[in-house]
């Protein structure tokens, strides 16, 4: 039989019946190409190899099956089959005879026999070896790793695809075990005597023998997966060498191949479901419209599939892990299934990035690489490149941050993600120079920083292995890394630097016909005028505006959308002022009267008119402490109480403040935290850390006031200094840390601590406007009225339910009546339960009425 060198263009048509799109993907055979004479004239020289295997083959390689001593012998049933299953079933058990595979048995083992549909239509026969496998001891032959494979064909133009014919069934059973592997059939019991299917150490067995025979040219000219062997070389002179040695080799331990599968003299093959050529690494199509087409998942084993099918080509998708969060959510025994609005972007996330991924460069060992890394609160970013005239990605690297790591410095976080990106790609950069790029300036020195703790230790002691040069890049710049660690949720406009839902994109391209100004930018920009073209640039539908280098989003005069944007520079972003939204958006967006927006904007906003202080001008003149003349010379401390108790019963947090510097360690503790416990969290978090402290300005507090602390200082040589009483003003850097982070706190906090609060449309003019708060007690001012509840009387003669009540509640800051709002009793137990004693005590006495339905 010979072999088939060209493959046909294969076309297949999918249609989305959500978008009603229509969808065209070619195979990775890509266009048939001729043969090379060369080549064509090695293949020649072995036809034997294209014949049809038959027969036991001895050769240095059997396969055993060792049973676990004590073990009951599996006897299986006969499975009931369809007359054309039968059918196949008399076929390939005649062919197996004739073949000498298979003989007649009296084995006290018994599998059953079931029939697997193959990808080109026909039935596999498959042995239920699954009680054998049960009680046969394992062996620990590795399979390679695929990602390795494929980073040897770099830098190769020429390649061939060679696959065994029925590869398994060439390696022989140990005779001693042959009886093992019987199977019983409506026919009869039958054993093998070639390697079957199913069998638990069958994929270690057969590789063992792949790599014992081209143990010499493994990951030199050839890789071998099981039975697929690709054969990679740069110039048709070194294929044909290489070919003819490969062919040999398969001649001399008297395998056969499938001519039918095999691909000789390709310029771009399909190999373990990635198309290989000499541009870079692809999906496979195939693959990508299945991916395409998958409909939405109704169950955690749905889910599975579909994530397992995506995590197969995560090097192709950025920010992979993060973006798949609330997919992977749905998969842990502790979440209930529910399918919400951010799965379904998610989800629609996936599939649009697996559509439209980004050809990845497999690494060349010559040209050194750049790791990019960034951080955010949400995750870890990173990016492997290759230098050259253009940067061409090699992989990306995401990954989801823990609520511990989230706690950490910015430095911690961002010196995390350098040593996460470098043991990631470890086999990459060892002993080999290359670049690391960070947006963080004080990472470039970060071997030759004095104090470390534990955890950065650990993390340096590991990053000195590899040599680099660390360079400092402007978070503008930072782009691709950048957009790997950004929020994964959808319920903002923003996914990357100018990554935005598909709905928001629809929007803003029909609201720039309706605004006259951007239209007729768009205008000039189609006409290619010249002067428009130098400050505007459209790309896919959106306008944007280039100044210094940096490009914003243009928003159309739409307040849907101009509310959305302005609400995640302000509302997404802690609630700061209008200097800090004024910033954040001055980053990324553009309209005309945009600063007069955000201004408005913060002014008009709910939340922070609710929830923020009045502040006041001091009553007389102040004299300020001595400025410090070096950083952790003098400190700042304070306790806050947050008014709620978190699950672990952490309540308080301690306040350092360092006065010089301004930098700040927030430490969560007990209420009920004694001096001790103070001393010990102190040294810890901060002493261990940057040093000891040569004074501390603190309140009176019990535990600072106590002679215990007293004693810890002295004996530190620290000085200490407290304020005198209800003057906290002069302890002002640490009062006011305290008064920021309840600010952030009180924003995004419900009473109960278990879920922050939610938006509801699709484009709302505000994220919130009343979220819930710390605790009753800080916002609700007092019980104003209440009432009793209609009760639906039982049917019968069943005694009538007690009437519920409901209060009347008024916020404090609210000046208007229509403000307050009618709760339940049971609702403000939660959360205000001393206002609802003392307004029930009022009642009893008298002095409070019931209001008239």
């Amino acid at each position: 039989m010979s072999p088939s060198p060209l493959h046909p263009l294969v076309c297949i048509e999918k249609r989305n019946p959500e978008e009603g799109m229509y969808l065209v993907y070619i195979s990775a055979a890509g266009e048939p190409v001729k043969m090379p004479p060369e080549i064509e004239g090695v293949v020649a020289k072995y036809p034997d190899l294209f014949e049809e295997p038959t027969g036991v083959v001895e050769r240095e390689v059997v396969h055993a099956i060792e049973i676990i001593p004590g073990s009951s012998i599996p006897k299986g049933r006969i499975y009931r089959m369809s007359p054309g299953e039968l059918d196949e079933l008399r076929r390939q058990l005649k062919e197996l005879i004739e073949k000498g595979w298979i003989r007649p048995s009296v084995s006290p083992y018994g599998s059953p026999v079931l029939f697997v549909p193959k990808k080109e239509g026909t039935l596999r026969m498959c042995i239920d070896y699954r009680g054998l496998n049960a009680i046969t001891v394992k062996n620990i032959e590795p399979l390679p790793r695929i990602d390795n494979l494929l980073d040897r064909v770099q830098g190769c133009r020429y390649f061939n695809k060679i696959d065994l014919k029925s590869g398994y069934h060439q390696i022989a059973i140990r005779p001693e075990d042959q009886h093992k592997t019987a199977f019983q059939i409506r026919y009869g019991l039958y054993e093998f005597v070639v390697m079957p299917f199913s069998l638990c150490n069958a994929p270690g067995t057969f590789q063992h023998a792949m790599n014992r025979i081209f143990h010499n040219y493994l990951d030199k000219f050839v890789i071998v997966y099981l039975d697929d062997i690709l054969i990679f070389s740069k110039t048709v002179e070194e294929h044909v060498a290489h070919l003819d040695k490969v062919l040999g080799l398969l001649r001399q331990h008297k395998f056969k191949i499938n001519g039918e599968k095999c691909q000789f003299g390709h310029t771009r093959v399909l190999y373990l479901s990635h198309e290989i050529s000499a541009e870079g690494l692809k999906p496979d199509d195939a693959k990508v419209a299945s991916i395409r087409d998958w409909p939405r998942p109704q169950s955690v084993t749905e889910m599975r599939s579909f994530l397992g099918m995506t995590c197969f080509y995560r090097t192709f998708v950025k920010n992979y892990s993060i973006v798949a969060a609330p997919l992977t959510d749905l998969t842990r025994l502790d979440t209930p299934w529910e399918w919400t609005d951010k799965c379904e972007a998610a989800f629609r996330h996936l599939k649009h990035a697996l559509t439209h991924y980004e050809v990845l460069k497999l690494p060349d060992p010559d040209k050194p690489f750049i790791v990019t890394t960034d951080v955010s609160q949400y995750g870890i970013g990173a990016v492997l490149e290759r230098d050259g005239p253009k940067l061409r990605p090699v992989e990306y690297m995401s990954k989801k941050m823990s609520s511990q790591k989230l706690a950490k410095s910015t430095y911690e976080k961002k010196l995390y993600a350098v040593y996460k990106a470098l043991t990631h790609w470890r086999h990459y950069l060892l002993e080999r120079f290359f670049i690391l790029r960070t947006d963080h300036q004080t990472l470039r020195w970060m071997r030759t920083q004095p104090v470390l703790s534990d955890a950065l230790k650990r993390w340096i002691e590991v990053i000195e292995q590899y040599d680099f040069d660390p360079q400092y890049l402007k978070g503008e710049y930072n782009k691709v890394a950048d957009a790997l660690s950004r929020r994964p949720d959808f319920s903002g406009a923003l996914i990357t630097e100018f990554d935005l839902t598909d709905d928001v994109t629809q929007s803003l391209v029909e609201a720039y016909c309706q605004d006259q100004f951007m239209s007729e930018i768009i205008r000039r920009l189609e006409a290619k005028d010249k002067k428009t073209s130098a400050e505007f640039e459209l790309v896919n539908g959106l306008l944007f505006l280039e100044k210094a280098g940096n490009k914003r989003l243009c928003v159309p005069n739409s307040e849907s959308l101009r509310n959305l944007f302005l609400g995640e520079c302000h509302d997404a972003t802690g609630h700061f002022g209008y200097k800090k939204t004024a910033a954040n958006l001055l980053q990324r967006f553009w309209w005309p009267t945009m600063m007069k927006d955000a201004q408005l904007y913060v002014t008009t906003c709910q939340v922070c008119q609710r929830d923020k202080p009045r502040t006041q001008a001091p009553l007389g003149l102040l004299k300020p402490l001595p400025i410090p003349e070096r950083p952790g010379e003098s400190l700042s401390m304070d306790f806050m109480d947050t008014l709620v108790t978190s699950k672990s019963g952490m309540r308080q947090i301690f306040v350092i403040v360092d006065r010089f510097s301004k930098f700040a360690r927030l430490i969560a503790m007990l209420e009920t935290a004694k001096t001790e416990y103070v001393i010990r969290l102190f040294k810890e978090n901060w002493v261990r850390d940057i040093g000891l402290p040569k004074s501390i300005v603190s309140d009176r507090d019990v535990r600072f006031t106590s002679e215990l602390w007293k004693a810890a200082a002295a004996e530190q040589g620290t000085q200490l200094q407290m304020t005198s009483g209800n003057h906290p003003e002069a302890n002002g850097q640490a009062e006011q840390m305290s008064c920021v982070v309840q600010h952030l706190l009180r924003h995004y906090i419900k009473p109960n601590q278990l879920a922050a609060f939610e938006e509801t449309d699709q484009f709302p003019s505000r994220r919130s406007m009343l979220p819930p708060t710390m605790d009753g007690e800080v916002d609700i001012d007092d019980i104003v009225d209440h009432r009793e509840m209609r009760v639906q009387k039982p049917p019968g003669r069943a005694r009538p339910p007690k009437p519920k009540l409901q209060f009347r509640v008024h916020f404090r800051h609210h000046t208007d009546p229509k403000e307050d709002r009618w709760f339940t009793r049971e609702e403000l137990m939660q959360t205000a339960p001393q206002i609802v004693a003392r307004y029930e005590k009022d009642v009893l006495k008298g002095k409070r009425q019931m209001a008239q339905d």
